[in-house]
């Protein structure tokens, strides 16, 4: 089941690899921080299901090269509460719903879908967060060219604090300057 859940993920416009990717990025994290492997294993799962209900997305919003319409970023918007309908289905993933449904909060509580702020988000969504944004800002998207990656980790560390949890973000940044190898091997 898991992996035709992420097949079907990866058959998205601009989604091919990203779950494997936001994985692989925060297990590192994970590590960093002193998971034990249990907690990383379901990290992984929530890590590569973190975007199913983008599933519940036309295909015609993904493929946009301007400008999103206040309806398209609308829809948008409720990809985690649409991953939590289809992981709600399924007995053995979910444990991840928490991962999913908040992994696009933001620290000071000015993301979505439920403006939760600071602790109230589960660490595991704080994590995949930041693996999440900087996947996104590193990959190519419809509207424009990847960033590069000393300048997606400028953004990160801009936004620990108000985005990003300033712990979860400062691990990041710090892994990045240290220019681990596991890290940049999770970027390629």
């Amino acid at each position: 089941m898991l992996a035709g859940l992420c097949e079907a993920i990866d058959a998205r416009p601009y989604m091919e690899g990203h779950g494997s990717r936001v994985s692989r990025l925060a297990e590192t994290i994970a590590l960093r921080l002193g998971w034990g492997a249990g907690r990383i294993r379901r990290l992984r799962i929530g890590a590569l299901l973190h975007d199913v209900g983008k599933l519940a997305i036309a295909d015609t919003i993904w493929d946009k090269a301007e400008r999103l319409s206040e309806w398209e970023y609308a829809a948008i918007r409720r990809h985690p509460a649409a991953g939590m309908r289809i992981l709600a289905r399924q007995p053995d993933f979910r444990f991840v719903i928490p991962y999913v449904l908040f992994h696009h909060e933001h620290w000071n509580g000015a993301g979505y879908p439920f403006g939760r702020s600071g602790d109230e988000i589960p660490l595991e969504a704080r994590v995949l967060a930041v693996a999440d944004a900087f996947d996104a800002m590193t990959s190519p998207r419809p509207y424009g060219p990847p960033l590069p990656v000393n300048e997606a980790v400028a953004e990160i560390d801009r936004c620990a604090g108000t985005q990003f949890d300033p712990l979860v973000a400062g691990v990041f940044v710090e892994l990045c300057r240290a220019a681990s190898p596991r890290l940049l091997a999770a970027q390629g």
